[in-house]
C-alpha cells in the first residue's frame, strides 16, 4: 500500500539488506575516522570548520547526507576540549538529582525499567536558569549549534534531559525516537506512509558525555543505517528485528566532552551499566525543528472548557453522532501529548501522557458533567506548564 503501513507488510530481509553493510570513507572526506560504521570527527577540527563559513557549510552537508542516507549516526570526538563547562554543569546536574531523590520528584523512562536510571527532566531550563553563565558556556560549544542547522536549518528549538545510568542499571529496549517512536505500533499505523517519512527531519537526536564512558559502563547501542527502513516506526519492536539488534548493535566508547548525535530514526538504546560504582552520565539532546508550530497562538484549553457543555447536549439530543464529537474535539483541543512538563505530568503506564483531546472524549463517553471536566481539564493544563 502506497499511503498506509503495516508490521506485517514489513520486510525483515529488506531490512537486513539496508543495515548489513560497510561505510566506505571516501564518501566522508571529512570524517577523522570510521569505527564499527559510525562517523567520527575531530572536536578541533570541527570548531575550526564551524568558524569558516565555507567549511562550515560543506562539513553541514556531510552531516546532513550522514543523517538522511548514511550510516544515521556521528560522534564529535573531545568536542569540549575544556572540561569546565562540562564539569561546573555536572555538579548543578548532580544537586538536582539529590533533590529530586529528597522530594521523591523526578525520575521516570520512555523505555527502561524505573530504577535503572535518573532522569532530570527539562534539563535546560533548569540549567539557564540556575547557571546562566555556565549555560552559555554549555551551549555556546560550536559542534552543538552546527549539527543542529546541518539536519534541521537556523531558528532550531533545543531541549535536553539528563539521563545518569546507575551501576547495574539494565538497557533500554532498542527504539527509534520522537515523534512517532513516542507512539505505539497502533497509533503510529494511523499515520500515513509520507508522515513516517517526515517524522525523522524534524528532530535531532544528541548526547554529551559528561564522563568517560568504557564499554562496561554502557553507552548507548546503535544500528547504523536502520534509519533507512521506512516501516522501522511498526516493526522494530517485533521479535526478528530485536533480535538482529541484539546480535549486530555496534558500541563506542566515549570520553568526557565526547558529542553523539543521530538522526531520531535510527535503532537505538541504552546499554546496561556492567559496572559496581560508575554512575554514567548524559546530557541526552532533542531538538527540533523550528517548523513544529503552528501559525497562530491558540488557547485550547478555554476553547475546551467552551466547547464540553455543548457536546454534551448535542450528544444526548442525538444531534451529533460520536464520531462527529469526536471530529469536533479534533479541532478546538489539544490532540498531542508534548510539549508538556514530564516532572508532573509524567508518561505514565504509556510512552507518552493522556492528551486534552482523549481526555474530552473520555468524560463525553461517560457522561461526566460540566464542572467535574472543568476541574479536571484545569488540572491537566496545571500540570503541563513549567
Amino acid at each position: 500500500d502506497p499511503v498506509w503501513l503495516a508490521a506485517e507488510a514489513a520486510s525483515f530481509d529488506a531490512f537486513r539488506r539496508l543495515v548489513d553493510r560497510g561505510t566506505d570513507p571516501a564518501d566522508w572526506p571529512r570524517a577523522a575516522r570510521i569505527e564499527r560504521n559510525v562517523l567520527v570527527y575531530d572536536g578541533a577540527a570541527v570548531a575550526r570548520a564551524a568558524a569558516e563559513p565555507a567549511e562550515r557549510r560543506a562539513l553541514a552537508a556531510e552531516w546532513a547526507a550522514a543523517f538522511a542516507t548514511g550510516p544515521g549516526v556521528i560522534v564529535i570526538s573531545g568536542a569540549y576540549p575544556d572540561p569546565a563547562p562540562l564539569d561546573r554543569a555536572t555538579a548543578l546536574f548532580e544537586r538536582i538529582i539529590e533533590e529530586q531523590h529528597r522530594s521523591a520528584t523526578g525520575g521516570g523512562d520512555h523505555f527502561a525499567k524505573p530504577g535503572a536510571n535518573d532522569r532530570i527532566w527539562n534539563a535546560l531550563e533548569k540549567h539557564c536558569l540556575a547557571d546562566p553563565a555556565g549555560f552559555a558556556l554549555y551551549y555556546g560549544n560550536p559542534a552543538i549549534a552546527l549539527a543542529s542547522e546541518a539536519w534541521l536549518g537556523p531558528g532550531y528549538q533545543m531541549t535536553a534531559q539528563v539521563n545518569r545510568v546507575n551501576p547495574g542499571g539494565a538497557a533500554q529496549t532498542a527504539h527509534r525516537d520522537y515523534h512517532l517512536g513516542f507512539m505505539s505500533p497502533e497509533e503510529a499505523a494511523r499515520f500515513p506512509a509520507h508522515v513516517h517519512r517526515l517524522s525523522p527531519a524534524l528532530t535531532l537526536q544528541g548526547a554529551v558525555a559528561h564522563g568517560d564512558m568504557p564499554l562496561e559502563t554502557g553507552p548507548t547501542l546503535l544500528l547504523p543505517y536502520s534509519q533507512l527502513f521506512l516501516e522501522g516506526y511498526l516493526a522494530f519492536g517485533l521479535p526478528a528485528f530485536q533480535d538482529w539488534f541484539r546480535d549486530h548493535h555496534v558500541q563506542l566508547p566515549l570520553a568526557k566532552g565526547d558529542l553523539l548525535f543521530f538522526n531520531p530514526a535510527l535503532m537505538h538504546g541504552a546499554g546496561t551499566n556492567r559496572t559496581a560504582d560508575r554512575f554514567r552520565m548524559a546530557n541526552l539532546l532533542q531538538v527540533s525543528s523550528a517548523f513544529g508550530r503552528a501559525m497562530e497562538a491558540i488557547d485550547r484549553t478555554r476553547m475546551t472548557l467552551a466547547l464540553y457543555p455543548a457536546l454534551l447536549a448535542l450528544c444526548a439530543e442525538r444531534r451529533l453522532t460520536e464520531a462527529e464529537a469526536g471530529n469536533a474535539i479534533a479541532a478546538a483541543a489539544e490532540g498531542y501529548a508534548f510539549p508538556t512538563n514530564l516532572d508532573t505530568d509524567p508518561p505514565i503506564g504509556g510512552l507518552a501522557p493522556k492528551t486534552q483531546a482523549r481526555l474530552t472524549t473520555e468524560a463525553l463517553a461517560a457522561g461526566t458533567d460540566p464542572e467535574a471536566f472543568a476541574a479536571l481539564i484545569r488540572e491537566h493544563a496545571a500540570r503541563r506548564q513549567p
